[in-house]
């Protein structure tokens, strides 16, 4: 017996072997831990490996679970996330299929331990036991660059910049914040309330973060030249000294094994000086 996220106890058989992902970061998981042949089913937005891009797409994402598409698949698991919709979670648990809610980390120690669940689920616990030790020593040798430092650049992470005047980044408590924090930096959405939090400009330039980050530079297009051009943001100084930069956000807010790849690219840009 295993318990999910949400507190829902579930029982298996023997490993799951026709397994339904309805998170990226859950199919980013399970093809970690050799688990890519068991998946017969992905949500929309599950695009990592290349390989799941070959994997039946049973909607959900941003839109609507396609249930005739699942119950076709004769799934024997559906993987959740924190983010799937109680009433689609709802809805396959009356269509007999068994959902497990895999719970949302927001540190390593977190991840780890999510890993090895899913592992348990799909007859992987020594590939997760290989994986999480290797996750472990480059987490090590980051810590091990940072306690060499001892300047603390001051990071805005943006998250979504469609309004300029009101940009949401990333609050206290969140994976992101963690991993800026261990990266040798202070995100300055630490001190805000809430994990996801809209900045005025007026506060953004009181602030005056050292480096700016474009989490939204992939999936909204914005640019370092769009953020230069920005009404007000001339007044800031890593506007100034063009401190901006693009960033990969499906290596921070997928909480999957790349998490640990987003650390080491965050650590490698606050502190370049330390990868020399």
């Amino acid at each position: 017996m295993v318990t999910d996220g949400v507190g829902k106890p579930i029982t298996l058989p023997g490993p799951a072997r026709r397994i339904i992902s309805l998170a990226p970061a859950n199919t980013e998981i399970l093809f970690a831990l050799g688990a890519g042949p068991q998946i017969v089913g992905r949500d929309t937005t599950s695009d990592y490996p290349e390989q799941a891009k070959t994997i039946t797409d049973i909607g959900g994402g941003f839109g609507e679970l396609n249930l005739e598409a699942i119950l076709a698949q004769n799934p024997d698991l559906v993987i959740a996330s924190m983010l799937t919709p109680s009433e689609q979670t709802k809805a396959l648990q009356d269509a007999g299929v068994t959902v497990f809610t895999l719970g949302n980390p927001v540190d390593f120690d977190g991840l780890y331990t999510n890993l090895h669940t899913v592992a348990q689920l799909t007859g992987h616990e020594p590939e997760a036991e290989a994986l999480v030790g290797e996750m472990e020593e480059r987490v090590a040798t980051i810590q091990g660059k940072m306690a060499k430092n001892s300047q603390r650049p001051l990071v805005f992470y943006e998250i979504d910049g469609t309004d300029p005047n009101a940009v949401w980044t990333p609050g206290p408590g969140t994976f992101i914040d963690s991993l800026i924090q261990m990266a040798g930096g202070d995100n300055l959405g630490a001190n805000l309330q809430g994990e996801w939090v809209q900045i005025s400009l007026e506060e953004l330039i009181a602030r005056d973060p050292d480096l700016i980050l474009l989490g939204d530079a992939l999936w909204g297009g914005v640019t370092v030249e769009s953020v230069k051009a920005r009404a007000g943001w001339e007044a800031l100084t890593a506007v100034q000294k063009e401190q901006i930069f693009p960033f990969d956000d499906n290596l921070v807010s997928r909480p999957g094994p790349r998490l640990v790849d987003g650390l080491e690219g965050l650590a490698r840009l606050l502190h370049p000086e330390l990868f020399q």
